[in-house]
């Protein structure tokens, strides 16, 4: 761990001990695996007592900005999370704070590790839940992926060229990125880290990528087509292929860029 980390959790874990509101702490992330580097962040859990629960929820960054000189903070309902508060420190240093419950810790996708405890019910807990990190459902993907097709070619169209780079974004996000590191046995997290985990498809996804011209935008959505029809051979038999929505889909790509 980075000394600027280190110093970090230590600070906090001295200001924790003292307040009876909380029961531990705990760390996701790169710490459990040690691939912590310069850029990374720190995700931390703070457990609390339940019964201080609304104070601790209404007083989250005057608690945040007890452990280090807090630069912004907020809450991450944008990512579907209200109990995570995403903080930016002096260093500068991004920290990830959730605080949970005792009960709530069940609700983790990734076991997390035991940076502090008052007593040793967390460890004994943690070893007791059996955690799972969520991986894409194929068909919900197959269902989908030619309707996002045929969206992706409506907006070529039209010459909503910026609205075609962000929609293939979201695909790289929601389908590509995780079906390549699924494949290559890590964690189907987006896109990231896949430049380590996948580098013999970095130049496949590359084609993924547009620029503001409509060839460009034609020429991506056809390789993402056809990346992820080449990803999807591994689990073909597994799943309902849509052939229908896929003919449609890609003939009416070819027609729009006839158009064009």
């Amino acid at each position: 761990m980075l000394k600027q980390h280190e110093e970090f959790i230590q600070n906090l874990v001295k200001q924790i001990k003292d307040d009876k509101r909380f029961v531990g702490v705990l760390a996701g992330g790169s710490m459990t695996n040690n691939t912590m580097d310069q850029f990374s962040d720190l995700d931390l859990i703070l457990v609390y007592v339940p019964t201080f629960k609304t104070d601790i929820m209404m007083n989250r960054l005057q608690i945040a900005g007890e452990f280090g000189h807090l630069l912004s903070g907020f809450t991450g309902e944008h990512v579907g999370e209200p109990r995570l508060l995403i903080c930016l420190y002096q260093g500068p240093l991004h920290v990830d704070l959730k605080f949970v419950t005792v009960e709530e810790i069940k609700d983790g996708v990734e076991k997390p590790i035991v940076v502090w405890q008052r007593g040793c019910s967390l460890e004994q807990l943690l070893n007791e839940i059996k955690f799972s990190y969520p991986y894409p459902d194929l068909q919900w993907i197959e269902d989908r992926f030619w309707v996002w097709v045929h969206y992706a070619a409506t907006k070529l169209g039209r010459g909503e060229l910026f609205e075609v780079i962000s929609f293939l974004s979201f695909v790289r996000e929601t389908v590509l990125g995780p079906l390549i590191l699924m494949q290559h046995n890590s964690l189907p997290s987006g896109v990231r880290k896949i430049e380590r985990h996948a580098p013999e498809l970095i130049e496949e996804l590359e084609k993924t990528v547009a620029v503001h011209e409509k060839e460009s935008c034609y020429n991506t959505i056809k390789s993402s087509i056809s990346l992820y029809l080449n990803l999807r051979r591994v689990y073909e038999s597994d799943i309902h292929i849509k052939s229908e929505a896929q003919q449609v889909s890609i003939k009416y790509v070819e027609e729009v860029y006839e158009e064009m």
